[in-house]
């Protein structure tokens, strides 16, 4: 059987199983030890036994025993890098990769290669500041979160992808207390208690992760209401937030910040997922 035909047959057993095809490609991928690119060059060749043996051993546990895949192979890419990931962390979302992206915009348009002190709070895996700390070399980056097992996976990937981030542990703006922030970036729990989950989220990743009060929006009106101390006189705050949110992120954004430019984007799916507040003496 070529490569070709027996990922095909893959991708439609995955079908039937309504979970995701491009799975396959992933497990694939990782069995292999070969990227894309390499791996689709042997479409036309004979698949080794062996291969096929440690991919269904992978398959099966993510087709019948509901596990995500990117735990299976221990590893989720964001934004070009292979971040390490496990139970103790949410899986990293294309949503938060649109964060980064529109963080390190506004930072060349409104801070221009100055030198600069970032936080991200409710860090997980590590995937926003580590990468971050990458891309920009002038953002000196502080991460926190409650959780030590969380910081523990977080830690391997900066050392890993050789990031530059400092952890600090504890709840939310505690460990934070001292520090002054030119940019503040959040992606904190935000799904309401009662809304309906994906069990394949809900049964793996953390639901300390995932959870965010009765409508969603503890997190934000926490870090909003406290957050002020840690900010310099000049600062930027973004988070990420469900896309029904928009309304009562300006309300939060005008109640603790009046009379500071917030400003609401889109995802690419064309849905309001990120909220940005420019705090102090910024030019438009």
């Amino acid at each position: 059987m070529t490569y070709q035909k027996f990922i095909k047959e893959m991708q439609e057993k995955a079908f039937e199983a309504e979970k995701e095809e491009s799975a396959v490609i992933l497990i694939l991928e990782f069995v292999t030890k070969l990227e894309t690119n390499f791996l689709y060059m042997k479409m036309n060749e004979e698949i080794e036994e062996d291969i096929i043996n440690k991919f269904n051993e992978i398959f099966d546990k993510y087709l019948y025993d509901n596990k995500p895949v990117q735990y299976l192979i221990g590893y989720s890419t964001f934004y070009g890098y292979d971040f390490i990931v496990n139970e103790d962390v949410l899986i990293p979302r294309f949503e938060t990769e649109e964060l980064v992206e529109n963080v390190l915009y506004r930072y060349d348009r409104h801070f221009k290669g100055q030198k600069v002190d970032v936080c991200d709070l409710a860090c997980g895996s590590g995937c926003i500041g580590v990468t971050l700390s990458l891309e920009e070399k002038n953002m000196n980056v502080i991460a926190s979160d409650i959780s030590e097992a969380a910081l523990t996976v977080a830690k391997k990937n900066n050392e890993k992808l050789g990031g530059s981030v400092k952890f600090l542990q504890g709840d939310m703006l505690e460990p934070l207390k001292g520090y002054k922030f030119d940019i503040f970036v959040s992606n904190p729990p935000y799904i309401p208690n009662d809304e309906l989950v994906d069990p394949l989220v809900k049964d793996n990743e953390p639901n300390i992760a995932l959870f965010g009060g009765s409508d969603g929006m503890k997190f934000y009106d926490i870090i909003l209401r406290g957050v002020k101390p840690l900010l310099k006189e000049k600062a930027m705050i973004a988070f990420e937030h469900g896309f029904d949110k928009r309304e009562e992120m300006i309300s939060l954004a005008n109640k603790y910040f009046p009379g500071s430019k917030v400003e609401v984007l889109k995802d690419l799916e064309g849905k309001d997922r990120m909220t940005f507040i420019y705090v102090g003496d910024f030019k438009w």
